[in-house]
């Protein structure tokens, strides 16, 4: 077995190489916890809680009431909300109903929203009252028939909630007046209905689809991934098996990365659930509101992303601040820099280390090992349980040699149906159960993994094929850089040339000399930075991934109006 899966030699005897799965769907959790603990705290939000009890109260009246309103089987309602309580309830409040949930980024504009609301066929959205407008402009041109508010004020304890009102005000410049009428709904009069004549419908744990998770969408329009109950069941379970330390029912968990984002959602949301632990949301990331969260409320749990931990570790009150409740994070969404994983788990005495996934594995393939075991510098880890990983090569397809660089593929129960109305991407991207992930990688003789980068990604100077991520490393290593982000711009001569991005530390002033002798220290002569710009900020995702396409594409803009002056 270990010449074909390496890595289970390492694995501990706590973490089994497969694990047996509920054949219950994911809302299941949720019923099974307020069963079990129906006192126990299940939810915190900024000073509110609620027990497992209240949360399936008010999930089960918001089922009920997506029924009634036409919500059956198979339907897709779009949730677009930031992390609060209600989109807990929404989330399994679909799901009761026998609908597919279609996870929304708030931030999208009216064209995005748009494209989302038309391609999955939503029928209904969730969403905040701030962002009603945006809907409302949208819901013509789609097949939506409802729309159901709430505000971030209906879940904050006195006198927040008087308070929060003028605040949003002020923040936002604007105040909606939403009436429970037609086809607007709001969710607090839905809730306190108290409805319970949900009718169950019959579920296919393997076949029926949970989840329509939109990827990126950084190259073309999004795609909705298709992921069942039995995907996220699975990832879920895996999750678990991962974090044997951790007892169910007595961890608390930090929800910073958003529930939108299939990280946050199978980490926190699901996995929370699931153990019937407490989770301590907030709504975005504020690196002052997490240090005074984490001391008042001492969270044990924290999954989250570089920006997160890097945003943390720079905030100049940091040493006020007792993080020491924090003991396991798994990192996820970025490359992880070795400085920020050491220097976090010096500050909280826990443990960091990077995991690896996809939207399309629901997210979690590989992880390194939280206990017990050595972690490996640069790696992503190793495949979870059941989850199998090869490395072919691009040209051939054929399974390439230990250390050899090439395409990451995944095979596991975890591995997504295929995308939604997408028959030639699902046929491009899915082999015979393989997932081609379209990450470059190898694997040493251990069964320890690497990514070197995204294919799409890669840089190729002069014939040359450089690794953004290879030069990041070395960059994060200098003491006066905060973020980096290397990218391949458009080079007459040598086809494309490495330009790096970059965001000092508060009070640092290193010169592009400086940092170009650094660089070329560790990086051969064609890895090196030919150009370097300095920046405020960098462009990112929701979950704080760096926007690197976002770079390349304002270069090729630049290269593109200074070609028409010239012509």
């Amino acid at each position: 077995m270990y010449d074909s899966k390496p890595w289970l030699q390492h694995y501990p005897e706590e973490i089994p190489a497969t694990l047996e799965y509920s054949k219950e769907p994911v809302q299941q959790y949720l019923i099974n916890a307020a069963k079990s603990f129906p006192e126990k705290i299940a939810i915190h939000f900024m000073g509110k809680e609620m027990s497992y009890q209240e949360l399936y109260e008010e999930t089960l009246s918001f089922a009920s009431y997506l029924q009634e309103i036409g919500i059956s089987k198979g339907d897709r309602v779009a949730i677009m909300l930031a992390n609060t309580p209600q989109a807990v309830i929404s989330y399994f409040g679909i799901l009761m109903a026998g609908g597919i949930v279609v996870q929304t980024n708030p931030l999208y504009t009216e064209r995005e929203l748009e494209f989302q609301m038309k391609d999955s066929g939503a029928k209904a959205i969730i969403t905040l009252d701030i962002l009603y407008p945006r809907v409302s402009k949208v819901m013509p041109n789609t097949e939506l028939k409802h729309i159901i508010v709430t505000a971030i004020k209906d879940y904050l304890p006195f006198p927040k909630n008087l308070v929060y009102p003028f605040i949003q005000k002020k923040q936002y410049g604007i105040v909606v007046n939403v009436k429970h009428e037609g086809s607007t709904h709001l969710l607090k009069e839905i809730v306190n209905r108290k409805l319970n004549t949900l009718v169950t419908p019959e579920m296919d744990f393997e076949e029926d689809i949970a989840l329509l998770q939109y990827t990126g969408g950084t190259t073309g329009q999004p795609k909705g991934v298709m992921l069942t109950h039995k995907n996220l069941v699975a990832n879920s379970s895996m999750c678990s098996a991962w974090l044997y330390k951790c007892k169910p029912g007595q961890e608390s968990v930090l929800g910073i990365v958003p529930f939108f984002h299939v990280y946050g959602m199978t980490t926190v949301l699901i996995l929370t659930i699931m153990q019937a632990n407490k989770m301590i949301i907030l709504p975005k990331f504020d690196a002052l509101t997490t240090l005074k969260t984490i001391q008042k409320q001492r969270p044990t749990l924290f999954p989250g992303a570089p920006t997160i931990y890097i945003g943390l570790l720079n905030h100049p009150d940091l040493k006020k601040y007792d993080l020491s409740s924090i003991d396991s994070c798994i990192s996820g969404s970025a490359a992880l820099p070795h400085e920020v994983q050491h220097d976090f788990e010096e500050l909280t005495g826990g443990k960091l280390v990077e995991g690896y996934g996809l939207t399309e594995s629901s997210p979690v393939t590989h992880s390194n090992f939280l206990w017990d075991r050595p972690r490996v510098k640069g790696s992503i880890g190793v495949p979870w349980p059941d989850t199998e990983a090869r490395i072919v090569s691009m040209d051939t397809g054929e399974q390439v040699p230990v250390g050899e660089i090439g395409e990451i593929i995944i095979r596991g129960p975890q591995v997504m149906k295929g995308y939604w109305n997408r028959p030639d991407a699902t046929e491009e991207t899915l082999k015979d159960g393989w997932l081609y992930t379209g990450d470059l990688g190898y694997m040493d003789d251990q069964g320890y993994f690497y990514v070197v980068d995204r294919k799409k990604d890669m840089i190729i100077a002069g014939g040359f094929n450089i690794y953004p991520r290879e030069i990041e490393e070395v960059l994060y290593e200098h003491p006066d850089i905060l973020e980096v982000v290397a990218a391949g711009i458009p080079d007459p001569y040598r086809g494309e040339t490495v330009k790096v991005y970059i965001v000092l530390k508060e009070g640092s002033k290193v010169t592009e000399e400086e940092l170009n002798k650094f660089a070329r220290k560790s990086l051969a002569a064609y890895k090196a930075p030919r150009l370097y710009e300095f920046r405020d900020e960098l462009p990112k995702t929701a979950v704080g991934k760096i926007l690197r396409r976002t770079l390349v594409e304002e270069e090729i803009r630049k290269i593109e109006e200074e070609s028409k002056k010239h012509a």
